[in-house]
């Protein structure tokens, strides 16, 4: 599959779905502080998790399979500081 495909439009997400293996090879699957949080994460990597199962990678570094309801949570401090330094 080349980067321009129809099934890689980002052309970047390869790379990603590369690391996030790596870190599951690992298991570096986190608990903890980080599951008090809602945490920002792409939304069609949400989508993507929630028919596959596949964890997603949260800006701040947080591996996990999302399955509760984030807005019951407060936004992760982390994530929030760098969407917002992405969005200036």
């Amino acid at each position: 599959m080349t980067a321009n495909s129809p099934a890689d439009p980002g052309g970047g997400t390869s790379t990603l779905d590369r690391e996030l293996e790596e870190l599951l090879n690992e298991e570096k699957l986190e608990d903890g502080d980080h599951d008090r949080f809602a945490h920002y994460v792409r939304k069609e990597k949400i989508v993507e998790s929630a028919v596959t199962g596949k964890p997603v990678i949260a800006l701040c570094g947080k591996v996990w399979v999302p399955g509760r309801d984030p807005s019951k949570f407060p936004v992760c401090p982390t994530c929030k500081e760098i969407y917002e330094s992405l969005t200036a």
